[in-house]
């Protein structure tokens, strides 16, 4: 098995909590922004067999490859579209990460097409040695809020989105779109690794104003990390499960803090980069 089957077949991060969400009704839409190569977009699609999976990815060649990777599943409800969703309609500028680590070159994983974004790469931020952003083009951006008017989509059940920075913008671009979304995932910054880029108190800040609740949170001891939201008017129906798991998350914050600190430099090292 390859690494590609390897990831499609293991275990979503979120897993146990989205079926937990969606226990009493399965979403009908998903949106995966930020689909690099659709690993997750065909994995959510295997998890709710029933959703519509919009997969949105601006960069051609891995546009290209989404398309080849969701052929190989052709029971699944998938959608691709060569867009970078955003906060505005029009194009913008796209800067294209690449490269590989030592001993990779014939791996059948892409390892160095997953940090492109619409912001250029912060020269200050210490990324990989072998990471480079040595071309710069042009994408088609729309907003959820046009997308979903041009679709005929009334509602969206869950995002997940890893944009690499962009994720405000892609946020502020839902507009009245964002009340009607359950549950979103994405990844948040605590520096800045991309020029301009919104950090994760940013995001926080626009979370709590726009009426969700973050139920779980993977960024607080490392410079990147994963967040978990649910719409206040949804987590209401959800409320024993979102307070079991926003007190799993303290404690294990506080277990963490009381640990000796040469065993947390050592968790910070290895696991939490």
């Amino acid at each position: 098995m390859n690494i590609f089957e390897e990831f499609i077949n293991s275990e979503l991060p979120i897993k146990k909590e989205l079926q937990k969400i969606f226990s009493k009704s399965q979403p009908s839409i998903i949106f995966d922004i930020g689909a690099c190569e659709g690993e997750d977009s065909i994995r959510y699609s295997l998890l709710f067999k029933a959703a519509t999976v919009f997969s949105f990815e601006p960069l051609p060649n891995n546009y290209t490859r989404c398309l080849t990777n969701f052929s190989k599943y052709p029971g699944s409800r998938i959608k691709a579209f060569q867009l970078a969703l955003s906060n505005t309609d029009g194009v913008a500028d796209f800067f294209v990460s690449s490269g590989s680590p030592e001993g990779t070159e014939d791996s059948d994983w892409n390892f160095g097409n997953k940090s492109s974004s619409l912001y250029p790469p912060e020269p200050s931020y210490k990324q990989n040695e072998w990471l480079i952003f040595g071309n710069k083009i042009e994408v088609k951006t729309r907003t959820i809020s046009s997308f979903c008017k041009e679709q005929s989509i009334q509602k969206i059940d869950f995002i997940h989105m890893d944009v690499q920075g962009a994720e405000l913008n892609v946020l502020k671009g839902a507009e009245d779109k964002l009340s009607s979304i359950n549950a979103i995932w994405l990844e948040v910054e605590n520096v800045s690794m991309y020029q301009g880029q919104p950090l994760r108190k940013d995001i926080e800040k626009f979370m709590k104003q726009s009426g969700f609740v973050k139920i779980i949170d993977t960024a607080v001891y490392a410079d990147a990390g994963d967040q978990l939201y649910i719409n206040s008017v949804y987590h209401s129906k959800l409320n024993k499960f979102t307070i079991k798991l926003e007190m799993t998350m303290l404690l294990k914050f506080i277990y963490f803090k009381l640990m000796p600190s040469g065993i947390r430099d050592i968790i910070k090292s290895h696991f939490l980069k």
